[in-house]
């Protein structure tokens, strides 16, 4: 198999070397304006006119739009510069610096979705002396994978636009059309501590949680008959309980519990009104126990994603990939651009399965038709 194109191997590098997690844990979360930095000073060396934003809520989120060519139309290509949590331990090699081996390319953020840009680059540099009729749009975003508050920030300045858009999360370079909607969200007890030899001197707050997953657990079967949505391989909402702390000590009645869970919604559900749902059933266990308690947004939430009906850039994409367009049970920052107003789809090298986990890997048999899919989108909305 031919060894990775060099000055692509480089780019790929350096990216992957710029670490720039977001978690909700805020002693992870760390900025990504050293990889916004990196983007802009590349596309820049491209003939590319750079804008950064800061996000809304925290300076040191940035994202960055960076245009060539100019006037109504052309095509956006989007991805977020931003990785989850690593756990070095159980890597087999350092997390930060970029391997090749055995046909594979990994790090962290090579597929979930770093290595997306310097694709890009690959792709348009032959199209560069051409001129550009419709404008070509980078769009590089942060902390998608907590609250997407930097897809949030460009939608609300109602930026960028254009006709079509393309967002290069790893779909094995198949053409998504639709995926679930999702929220995040974090129920916090607080009861009363005491000797755990004594319950009358306390009030639980675990033995609260332990009701109130019960009722979320009753309330995830009731969505599952309720709702079902045949495009999606899991065809039902699911309701994940991901991570619960409480208590200090086996010898102390607990006095604080804390549970986070999401929620991934299918086609038909509202994210007001199944957080409200939820909060209702808080409140029927907590109330009588009286048991304090406090609900927050971890993510706000985003609805389901649909391509437009009768998609030009669906039936583009999938005469060039030569697969039709799928379902994805996984959320994108596609509602936000397509509340702007533009076509549409996910489509982008890497697969989700390597995503989120050790040894983060990309196929390099991928990087070659990526490179032709996206130089042939390019120049059929911005060329011709």
């Amino acid at each position: 198999m031919p060894r990775i194109i060099p000055n692509l191997f480089s780019q790929l590098e350096k990216i992957i070397s710029l670490p720039s997690v977001s978690s909700t844990n805020l002693e992870l979360d760390m900025g990504n304006k050293r990889v916004i930095d990196f983007l802009a000073e590349s596309f820049e060396s491209l003939g590319f006119s750079c804008e950064i934003i800061t996000s809304n809520t925290n300076v040191k989120k940035c994202n960055l739009i960076a245009t060539l060519g100019s006037g109504p139309g052309g095509l956006v290509l989007a991805g977020h510069t931003d990785t989850v949590p690593f756990d070095e331990e159980l890597w087999s090699f350092d997390p930060l610096r970029l391997l090749e081996s055995e046909g594979k390319m990994y790090g962290l953020g090579v597929t979930d979705m770093k290595g997306f840009f310097p694709i890009i680059m690959e792709a348009i540099k032959p199209l560069m002396d051409n001129d550009f009729k419709e404008p070509l749009i980078v769009l590089a975003t942060a902390d998608e994978e907590t609250s997407m508050q930097g897809a949030r920030t460009i939608a609300e300045l109602g930026r960028p636009k254009a006709r079509a858009a393309v967002i290069g999360e790893p779909t094995g370079l198949q053409p998504v059309k639709a995926h679930k909607g999702m929220m995040m969200d974090c129920i916090r007890l607080l009861g009363k501590s005491g000797h755990s030899s004594d319950p009358s001197l306390g009030n639980n707050a675990l033995d609260a949680m332990h009701k109130i997953i019960e009722e979320l657990i009753c309330f995830r079967n009731e969505l599952k008959k309720k709702y079902t949505s045949e495009i999606f391989s899991i065809p039902y909402p699911t309701l994940n309980l991901g991570s619960i702390h409480g208590g200090d000590n086996p010898n102390r009645i607990c006095g604080q519990c804390e549970l986070k869970f999401d929620v991934r919604l299918t086609p038909g559900m509202n994210v007001a009104t199944v957080r409200a749902e939820i909060q209702e059933r808080v409140e029927r266990v907590t109330t009588p126990l009286g048991i304090e308690y406090k609900m927050e947004k971890i993510f706000d939430g985003i609805p389901a994603f649909f391509a437009e009906e009768n998609s030009a850039l669906l039936k583009t994409a999938e005469k060039l990939t030569g697969h039709k367009g799928i379902s994805v049970a996984f959320g994108t920052e596609g509602p936000f651009l397509r509340e702007l107003g533009m076509d549409t789809i996910i489509l982008g090298p890497g697969n989700i399965d390597q995503a989120h986990q050790p040894n983060e890997y990309m196929s390099m048999d991928m990087i070659n038709p990526s490179i032709e899919i996206i130089r042939k989108l390019v120049s059929h909305y911005c060329l011709t």
